[in-house]
């Protein structure tokens, strides 16, 4: 995908650089700044937030090119959804705002996603002979397994998460118990 990233090697010509002009990979670095770091995009949830923003727009302009257009708009808002939570997620907004309930917006982008589009996709190639419907309606089943992965791996995440907090909570409660029993026994 990207380049890997290495350290800038020190310039053995100091020269350029006092002339007036910039170095040569200068520029790089303002805009690479934009860009999710490449350890994110080799994780998981960026591997899947790209196969879903990918799939939208290849979906999205299948539509526009087929007769069954009157379906472009739902591929074209989640794959602008899918890149807001990509750029949201590798720039770690997440923690900077936190009266959002991250996970659970995510949650139901993917559910809402993986219904939009098994039913639009069923209906693209069941009713429109065109191609671009037919290719239309594969790619959306495609987006519909990867929505519908995302969900899954996005549900295990917050039930582990719910049955740690649960865990601790009657940890407490039973030593709350245990300590009131030792003090009504005396």
């Amino acid at each position: 995908m990207w380049p890997p990233d290495q350290e800038p090697d020190p310039d053995p010509d100091p020269a350029p650089a006092r002339a007036g002009r910039s170095p040569p990979g200068a520029g790089v670095s303002g805009l690479r700044a934009l860009l999710p770091a490449r350890a994110y995009l080799c994780s998981l949830k960026g591997r899947l937030l790209l196969a879903e923003s990918g799939l939208s727009f290849i979906t999205f302009v299948c539509y526009v090119a087929s007769s069954a257009s009157a379906f472009l708009a739902a591929p074209l808002l989640e794959f602008l959804l899918a890149l807001y939570f990509l750029f949201a997620d590798a720039m770690q907004l997440n923690d900077k705002w936190q009266g959002l309930c991250w996970p659970m917006m995510d949650f139901l982008r993917c559910v809402t996603a993986a219904l939009i589009y098994f039913a639009i996709s069923i209906t693209a190639v069941a009713k429109y002979s065109d191609g671009a419907s037919k290719a239309a309606g594969v790619f959306g089943f495609f987006a519909t397994i990867v929505f519908a992965i995302d969900f899954y791996l996005i549900f295990n995440d917050v039930a582990k998460f719910l049955k740690q907090g649960d865990s601790a909570d009657e940890n407490t409660a039973d030593k709350a118990e245990e300590e009131n029993s030792d003090s009504d026994s005396d």
